[in-house]
């Protein structure tokens, strides 16, 4: 991947170079020279909308842009793909996204929703966060999110871009401070605030289970209740300290990195869940594992209903051989009720078919743990006499649908391991 890595770098470099000129090295007296502010340099405009590339404001704006396509500062493993369907002519990557991107800068070549617009409603469903128009960020406090629109088909090269949440309505930059720049710019606080991820990230009214959901499961499970006060861009924005331009004369102040770390992050994922594996029952086979979400302002998993974590237990003897094994599946529910098999015939005539089948084909499962919650389950797998082992591992997968032999975008979130005795010694 180097070779990618290198063509990345240069192709950033020309940006810079071809934007905002070349930066002479500073050195003397030179070093003083002022730097230019915004009345200095050629206004910018974006008759392209949110279809603006973001090479075009990373050319300013570097650090956020390294951030944004090149997970600078994230533990990303993420490869941007194009899905091999029929629009992958027309999908292609925006910035030859190397392994390290961020979710966002992929989001419009990641291949599981470019698959996800092709079974879901022809992408009626998908584009509208995907491929964003410029929208008003809502009340933190409105009932029912609306969606935003999505921009035309000839448009949805360039995916989510710096402009996809950058750009408002009237043709504005926002951004949580006040700021001299070479285009028309606009001070919203509640870019701070978990508003700015409501219209992509919470669909509708409130439906505890469902998918897309992550905005309202913090405000009603974890803000409103006062488990934190933390926003989304405390924990998937990190901050640092630093320019918001490097070469202008801006000032330094505190930054939200731009990596939106979540399920792509093991480090995000292994804070999430804990697990506790327990025997209530002295020498007897039966076993509680408990689920506690102690690290996400949300419900988990959250978001698509793609997303799923696995519960895998098993136990063996003392030599080692498997005995007995058991799975459970916590997923968002595709729809307004827990998917279910029993459902399958009636999702034939939808117009989402395949997407309800493929949801309805796995249930009934585990909704998601919601914020602070603790889920209990039971096992009692038969067993005689004897010295066991139980263990149990928490695997997030970024895609339930996938066949199950596909480990790349799993994440071991957890695993425990339990000793334990059956029985009292049989007579002679």
């Amino acid at each position: 991947m180097s070779g990618i890595s290198s063509r990345l770098r240069f192709g950033l470099a020309a940006w810079i170079l071809l934007v905002c000129g070349p930066v002479p090295r500073l050195t003397g007296s030179e070093s003083s020279a002022p730097l230019p502010t915004s009345a200095q340099t050629q206004a910018t405009e974006f008759p392209l909308g949110t279809a603006t590339p973001s090479e075009e404001c990373g050319a300013c704006h570097q650090a956020i842009y390294k951030e944004f396509a090149f997970g600078f500062g994230a533990d990303l493993k993420f490869q941007g793909m194009v899905y091999r369907s029929g629009r992958e002519a027309r999908l292609v990557l925006p910035t030859n996204v190397a392994p390290g991107s961020t979710a966002h800068s992929a989001a419009g070549v990641d291949p599981f929703p470019i698959h996800a617009r092709d079974v879901e409603e022809q992408g009626r469903s998908c584009n509208v966060c995907h491929y964003p128009q410029p929208f008003a960020i809502p009340s933190i406090d409105t009932p029912e999110i609306a969606k935003p629109q999505a921009r035309p088909k000839d448009q949805e090269v360039t995916g989510l871009t710096c402009a996809s949440c950058h750009l408002t309505p009237d043709g504005k930059i926002r951004g949580p401070h006040e700021a001299e720049a070479p285009h028309s710019t606009v001070a919203d606080p509640s870019m701070r605030t978990a508003a700015m991820c409501a219209y992509c990230h919470g669909a509708g009214k409130r439906v505890v289970g469902k998918q897309t959901q992550t905005f309202l499961e913090w405000r009603e499970d974890f803000s409103k209740p006062g488990l934190g006060r933390q926003e989304c861009q405390d924990c998937h924005m990190p901050r640092t300290v630093r320019k918001t331009a490097e070469n202008f004369d801006v000032p330094a102040r505190a930054v939200a990195r731009h990596l939106w770390t979540g399920g792509h992050s093991a480090q995000r994922m292994g804070n999430s869940l804990s697990l506790v594996l327990v025997q209530p029952w002295k020498k007897q086979s039966g076993f509680e594992l408990h689920v506690i979400n102690i690290g996400a302002g949300h419900s988990v998993p959250t978001g698509s209903s793609r997303r799923g974590i696995y519960l895998k237990a098993d136990v063996a003897d003392s030599k080692g051989e498997m005995l007995a094994t058991r799975e459970w599946l916590f997923a968002p529910w595709y729809g307004n009720r827990p998917d279910d098999r029993a459902y399958l015939d009636e999702d034939k005539k939808r117009p989402d078919a395949v997407a309800a089948m493929q949801a309805d084909s796995q249930g009934p499962h585990e909704p998601p743990i919601r914020a602070g919650d603790e889920r209990v389950l039971t096992w009692a797998p038969p067993l005689k006499f004897g010295t066991y082992t139980f263990r149990a591992r928490l695997v997030f997968d970024l895609n339930r649908y996938n066949d199950p032999s596909f480990i790349e975008d799993q994440t071991a979130i957890a695993e425990r391991m339990l000793s334990f005795d059956v029985g009292d010694k049989p007579e002679k």
